[in-house]
C-alpha cells in the first residue's frame, strides 16, 4: 500500500541484428510502425572526442559526434526516443569546473527524452544535483528513490508515457542502493525502496492499467554480478518481474554488441542492454509493431 501510494544510417559495429528469439509474430511490412530507442549510460562527463592517440578509443566519442548520429537516426525514423541510464556526472574536469551544468545543457541540445539517476550523480550531493536541474529540458525518472525529505522532492517522476505514431510507450527508472556507494551526507534522507517490488508495481501499472504497448525500464542497477549472482542486477530484475519489454542498464560499464534476450517471470522473452561507458557507444533497438501491435525487434551497439 505504501509503495502504491508512493508510485501515486548510423555508424555501427555491424548492421542491425534481428533478435529472432523475441519475435512474437511476423509483421506485415506494409502495415508496420517502427519505434527506435537510442540510449547511453555512464557517459561520466565525457564531452569531447577522445584523442587520436588514445590507446583504446582513438578519435571516438564526444557530444558532437553523438549529435550527428542521433540526427541521422531521427531523420531515418521520426519515431525515435533517446534515453540515458545514469552516471551522467563525474569523470573529467568539465564536471569539476561546471558541476554538471554542461552535461545537462548538452543532453538538452541533443534532445534526450528522459534519464534516470546513477550513484555518481550524487557526487555534489542532492543539492548539487538539484542546482543543475534547470539546465535539463528532459525528465529524470526514478521510481525507487523517495526524495520526500530532501531538496529533490517533487523534482523527479517515477515514470513517463510517450506517444509515437499510435504506439504508447511507458518508461520508468530504477536506481541502485546508495548505501556503501555514496557518502550518506551526499544523498541525505533519500529513502531507497526495493527495486524488484517497485519495478513490478511500475510495469503492472504501465502495461495493465495504462495499456502501454511497450514498457521500458531505465536502470542503474548493473548488468550482472558473477561473484554474487543473487545481488540485484538487471538480469535478476528481468527474471523476477514481468511486463517489462526492455531494460536499459548502466553502472557496471558492460559493453554488449547487441541486447541480451532473456526470460522474465512469465517465461516470456524480453531484452536487457548496456553499452559500456564514456559515450563511446550508443545503443539502438528497433521495435517493429504490426497493425495488431504484435512486436518484433532488432538491436545493435553503435560506435559514436
Amino acid at each position: 500500500m505504501q509503495r502504491r501510494k508512493f508510485l501515486q544510417n548510423t555508424i555501427a559495429t555491424g548492421s542491425l541484428i534481428g533478435l529472432g528469439g523475441l519475435q512474437l509474430t511476423s509483421c506485415d511490412a506494409n502495415k508496420e510502425t517502427t519505434i527506435s530507442i537510442l540510449h547511453t549510460n555512464d557517459v561520466h562527463s565525457h564531452i569531447e572526442v577522445f584523442s587520436d592517440k588514445h590507446a583504446k578509443y582513438p578519435n571516438i566519442g564526444g557530444v558532437a559526434r553523438r549529435a550527428s548520429l542521433i540526427e541521422s537516426v531521427r531523420f531515418e525514423n521520426p519515431n525515435t526516443l533517446l534515453f540515458d541510464a545514469g552516471d551522467i556526472f563525474q569523470g573529467t574536469p568539465y564536471f569539476n569546473y561546471f558541476g554538471g551544468e554542461l552535461e545537462f545543457k548538452m543532453m538538452s541540445k541533443l534532445g534526450y527524452d528522459a534519464a534516470t539517476i546513477g550513484n555518481h550523480d550524487f557526487d555534489n550531493g542532492v543539492s548539487g544535483l538539484h542546482k543543475q536541474l534547470p539546465h535539463a529540458s528532459f525528465d529524470f525518472l526514478i521510481a525507487n528513490y523517495d526524495f520526500k525529505n530532501t531538496i529533490m522532492d517533487g523534482r523527479t517522476k517515477p515514470y513517463k508515457i510517450f506517444y509515437k505514431d499510435g504506439i504508447k510507450i511507458g518508461v520508468f527508472g530504477i536506481g541502485i542502493k546508495l548505501d556503501g556507494l555514496v557518502d550518506p551526507q551526499l544523498y541525505k534522507e533519500t529513502n531507497y525502496l526495493d527495486p524488484i517490488e517497485i519495478a513490478q508495481d511500475m510495469s503492472n501499472l504501465l502495461k495493465t492499467e495504462e495499456k502501454c504497448d511497450l514498457v521500458i525500464c531505465l536502470s542503474h542497477l548493473g548488468y550482472y554480478y558473477k561473484s554474487n549472482p543473487d545481488y540485484i542486477s538487471d538480469m535478476v530484475l528481468a527474471k523476477q518481474t514481468k511486463n517489462i519489454d526492455l531494460i536499459i542498464g548502466g553502472h557496471t560499464h558492460t559493453f554488449l554488441k547487441k541486447p541480451t534476450v532473456t526470460r522474465n517471470a512469465d517465461d516470456k522473452n524480453m531484452l536487457v542492454n548496456q553499452v559500456g561507458c564514456w559515450g563511446v557507444n550508443m545503443g539502438r533497438i528497433d521495435f517493429i509493431f504490426d497493425e495488431s501491435k504484435n512486436i518484433s525487434s532488432k538491436g545493435t551497439s553503435i560506435i559514436v
